[in-house]
Formats: structure tokens, sequence, C-alpha cells
């Protein structure tokens, strides 16, 4: 393939799209899968580190280092060792374990023997049940009891249940020998995936290799989903989307890239392990809790000194937190810090950027179309906008008619986003059978397979993307997706609930939490107490518990009898906000409904009210605008 080809001379500001497009992306001549994007990299960058990986945050000094060469030989060993087991190209391997060193040799290895399908350590059982029914994974590849004791019972669970005919045990970076026990199951085959991976051979795959347009991974859509979703994407899919990123030209070959988010999360694979493998650029990931990690906060500026981090890819709560801890190091080598996942506060950006001198880069994506569709540019801010559509891709606003049909509207205009490329995926896998995998609502090649995101916003005539609400009622909660349904369903459980509904109300430090309003049958007593309580014992996963449940006569309505959410997060904000600002006397919100969005209107009656009003409504993703009274 060639080089010359494969990158463009210049991506790092707006009017370079179109330079870029004007070579047809087949031109490009990229490799097909991501087993031949290793592979190019072990080929041209054979002793460069690729990975330092860190226990934790305490031992973040001695990480595990691995170049590009000794990765591809581990990935080669482990995709052997799944061979060995019978995994083939059509197979689903289920991974399920926090970030370490075995993940993400892990992660390749199965995309190179089969496909991965990786689970939320944190879901319900059911859901993992279903999730595993839905990808035909029997083979499970889990943390072990030295990694996350609560992971390793919930797979010895399914595994007990029949749902598996192998459990391999993944350890802790740089694991301490001996290895505990694990208990014999019968029917199941039980190990450590390392143990078997030593047998194999690190030169060459023993099974065929997998092609451009193979499944590379099924990904959950949802941290929390009453009918949960596999997203199935191709190695094309994964392939094209981490080239669009590694494209961008702001950051060098010797830049290195810090990883916090979880690998069951499609941004952890294409941001921060496949496009870094497109140039030969290190990443440092974090321990097992990533993010999540108290200890990490206090050392992160060092351990940015330290390797000289270049960029990071996380969530606005995590950014929140960074803008609270004082820069103690070097840290000139951060030329910016990528932000996505749910709407980022104004006061966020403000806060962390005085607080380090680092933009913070807004993008825009979804699973389904693998990962990232837009993003935005270090130095070329365009407020309201989370970013310009990557190359390639088409995104632009549609009415959608009845037929499901679309109908174009003109930049600036707001309606639904949909998303055409070689990133959309090939659609929701629903099962499997001897004959394979069945897809469910595939893009539709006819109309020209253009994806409807479930988003609201805009496009405007450079192709920026403004978004103005979600047309679906997912609730984000420091980018974890929770679907309102859980919650729904687990209140009308309750003997004396006749209506629910669960949706997003604002919160300054994780962008959105869940709330719900109920309505009582006439002769109940049941208190907004007693049924927060009802639901924190039904509901699996504690993100999707709801912070508060209230009490209503009646549900709104629209006019043809649907559900009206929109009213109740209108209701939800304006909770918020008012309980935010109560300290200030003069001042009062009322929330509108404006363009299908809730705005909230800050009523304030003195310049001192105003800019106090000001600085703790910033401090929030959602729309809002002050009104001065007489």
């Amino acid at each position: 393939m060639s080089e010359t080809l494969m990158w463009p001379a210049k991506y790092d500001h707006p009017a370079d799209l179109a330079v870029i497009e004007a070579v047809p992306l087949q031109a490009r001549q990229l490799p097909g899968t991501t087993y031949d994007l290793l592979t190019r990299a072990a080929e041209h960058w054979p002793d460069r580190t690729a990975l330092h990986v860190l226990p934790d945050a305490a031992r973040w000094r001695t990480p595990q280092r691995r170049t590009f060469r000794t990765l591809l030989a581990d990935v080669h060993r482990y995709a052997n060792a799944l061979h060995t087991l019978g995994v083939r190209r059509g197979d689903a391997v289920a991974l399920m374990a926090p970030n370490c060193s075995e993940l993400v040799t892990a992660t390749l290895a199965g995309q190179l023997a089969g496909i991965i399908a990786p689970l939320n350590p944190g879901l319900g059982l059911g859901h993992l049940r279903e999730l595993l029914r839905r990808s035909g994974a029997r083979t499970l590849l889990a943390a072990g009891p030295e990694l996350a004791a609560d992971t390793w019972e919930n797979a010895l669970t399914l595994a007990r249940e029949g749902l598996l005919d192998t459990l391999l045990a993944l350890r802790p970076t740089l694991a301490a020998d001996p290895a505990p026990a694990l208990p014999q199951l019968s029917g199941v085959r039980t190990g450590f995936l390392q143990d078997l991976a030593a047998e194999q051979d690190p030169a060459v795959f023993h099974g065929a290799a997998p092609g451009a347009g193979d499944f590379a991974a099924f990904f959950h859509t949802g941290g929390t989903t009453g009918t949960p979703k596999l997203a199935a994407h191709t190695h094309t899919n994964q392939v094209a989307n981490a080239w669009m990123l590694a494209a961008n030209t702001t950051l060098a070959q010797d830049s290195v890239l810090f990883a916090g988010l979880p690998l069951f999360h499609v941004n952890a694979l294409v941001v921060t392990l496949l496009a870094p493998l497109f140039k030969g650029q290190a990443v440092v990931w974090a321990g097992p809790l990533g993010y999540r990690e108290p200890a990490l906060y206090a050392e992160f500026w060092r351990i940015v000194e330290n390797y000289r981090v270049a960029v990071l890819s996380a969530v606005p709560t995590v950014y929140a937190f960074l803008a609270q801890c004082p820069v103690d190091a070097d840290i000139t080598s951060l030329r910016f810090a990528a932000v996505g996942a749910s709407a980022l506060p104004e006061a966020v950006r403000t806060a962390f950027q005085d607080s380090t001198g680092v933009a913070l880069v807004e993008g825009y994506g979804l699973t389904e179309a693998t990962c990232a569709s837009a993003g935005s540019f270090p130095g070329v801010p365009v407020p309201g906008s989370v970013g310009q559509r990557l190359p390639y891709l088409r995104i632009r606003a549609v009415d959608v008619r009845p037929d499901g049909g679309h109908r174009s509207l003109r930049p600036g205009e707001t309606g639904v986003l949909v998303v055409q490329g070689p990133t959309v995926f090939a659609g929701y896998v629903a099962g499997r059978d001897d004959r394979g995998n069945h897809l469910v609502r595939c893009p539709n090649p006819g109309d020209g397979g253009w994806l409807e995101t479930g988003d609201l916003g805009h496009v405007d005539a450079q192709g920026f993307v403004h978004l103005r609400g979600r047309a679906k009622d997912l609730i984000i909660r420091g980018g974890h997706n929770i679907d309102p349904a859980v919650i729904e369903d687990a209140l009308l459980a309750h003997p004396q609930v006749t209506g629910a509904a669960a949706v997003a109300r604002p919160d300054r430090r994780s962008g959105e939490i869940p709330v719900a309003y109920v309505t009582l049958s006439p002769d109940a007593s049941a208190t907004e107490a007693e049924l927060g309580a009802w639901a924190a014992a039904q509901v699996s996963e504690r993100a999707a518990v709801p912070r508060t449940v209230h009490i209503l006569d009646e549900l709104p309505l629209t006019a043809v009898g649907k559900p009206y959410k929109v009213a109740l997060r209108r209701d939800a904000a304006q909770r918020e906000l008012n309980s935010a600002l109560a300290h200030l006397d003069g001042v009062e919100v009322r929330a509108e409904i404006a363009d299908g969005a809730v705005e909230a209107r800050i009523h304030c009656a003195t310049d001192t009210d105003e800019q106090a009003a000001v600085g703790i409504a910033s401090q929030y993703g959602i729309h809002w605008r002050v009104v001065r009274r007489p």
C-alpha cells in the first residue's frame, strides 16, 4: 500500500475537508482489517513502545511496556489460543473485564480469531444473559478473582447456568505469581487465558484471517437497556473510523495518548487503541478503574509530564474533576483534550481551560456509526457546535416522513440527524443459529444507507453539527447510557403505581441524572420516598436508580394520547435550577419548551443576582437565558 496516498498533506482546519475528499477513500489504500493495521504497525515501528499499561494510579511509574512487535506476537498467541478452543470466523467471544494489559491483547486477538462482544461488567445478570444469547458467544474472557472479584462471580454464575462452554480468567497487569486456584465446573473449560496462550505460536495466526467485510465486533449500545442492542461493526467500519481520527495532522507520530475509558466502550477501542496504530503512537492505559479511580486525579498531571501525553479523551465529568486539580507538573506536551458522550457545560470548559491552558475539543458520535462522526479543531472554535463531519461521512438534518423516508432540510434547519458513510454499522444482532448471525434494523441501502441517529440538531454550510436535543429519550449520565424503560418497568411493578415516566434531570457533575414521575391508584398510600426506595431495590444497576420520584395526578400526553416527556424534562430542569438558585431571593427559573427542547429562563431583578445566577447556570449543559424583570 502507498503511504503517500494514505495521508492528506494537511488536516487541522475546517477548510481542509474539501481537499481531502478530492481523493476517493478507496484510493487511500487503507489496511483491510484491524489485524492488517496491527501488522503494519509492527512492520513500520517494531521496537517503538506501543503500550504503557499502568497497574493502578499509585504505580504509574512502573507500567508494563510493550512494543508493536511484542504486541503483535502476543496477539498471535492469544488468537491461536482462541482458535484451539474452536473459535472460528463467525463466532463471537465475549469480553467482560476492567482494563488491563491482557484485555488489550484479547480485544485485538478476538477480532483476529472471531468477533468480540465486549460486555459492561456493571450490567445485571439479566442483561448479560440476553447479550450472550444474542451474540451467540459460548466463550467468555472475564476478569479473574484478583482483577475484579464481583465480575468473576458473575462469570461463574453464567457458566453454571449453562450459558458457556469456556470461561478463561484475565489477571491484573503485572500480577504477582502464583495465580490463585480456579474452581472446576462441570462441562465448562476454565483456566487462565495467559496460561493457554503461553503454549501458542507467537509468529503467525494459524486460523483464517478476517476480511474487510467480516464482522469485527458486536458492541452493546447502552449501559443500562431494557432490551439490549448489539451493534455489528465490520473491520471496514473500524479501520475507516480510526483512519479519520488518525488523519488529523495536529498530532505527530511521536505523540502519546492517554486512555482512561473502559474497553467495552467504542471510544476506547477506536480512539485510543486502533487510531494510534496508524501512526505508531504510544498509549498510556490507566489502571482497571480508569477515570473512576479517585487516586488517579492526585497523580494525573505528573503522569502527563512523565509520559509526555499529548491528548486525552474523556467525558465532561472527568474534566470537571481535573479542573479542580492543581497543575503541579509540566504539562506543555498536552496539545488538546477531546470530550464527548454528553453535553459539555460551559462552566466546565471554562474552568478546565483556565486551569490548564489546554483546549477542550468536542466531538460527536454513536455506536451505530462505529464511534466518531464529527470532530472539532484546536484553535478553531465554532461556538455551539460539536464539530465538523469527519472526512467521507455525510451528516444532514431531515424530517422523517410517516413512511420512514427522509426529507432533507436546509443548512441551519433543525431535524433528526442522519449519517451516511463507511462507518455506518451493518445492523443490530438479534441472535445466532446454525446459519449465522441475524441482523435487524439495518440501514436501508435503497435510501442510500442513511442511519437515523435519534438526535435532533442542524448542520451548517461548513458541515458543523449543532445538537438541539435527542429525539430518543435516552438519559446520558456522565457518558453512561440509561434507557428510561428500565426505571419505568421497575416502578410499574409496584402495586400502587398506575403510570411511570423517567427522564433526564440536568446535573452539574454528571450532565444528566435520571428522575421519575408516577401516577398512583386512587386508594394509594405510597410516598415519594417509599417509591424511591422501591426503585432502588428493583433497578439492576446503581447508575440507573432515579434520584427522585415525583407523584403526579396525571402524566402529560400529546394530543393523540402519547406520553409527552418533554414536559417532564421541563419540570425536572425547572426544579433543579430553582433549587440551585434558591439562595438568591430575587431569582426565579421558569423553564419553557422551544422547538421541542427545554430552555430555562432565569428571571432576575438586579445585576448582582444576574451575575450570581449566570455563574451557576453555566455549570449545566442545558439551554438557558436571562430575563430581566423591571
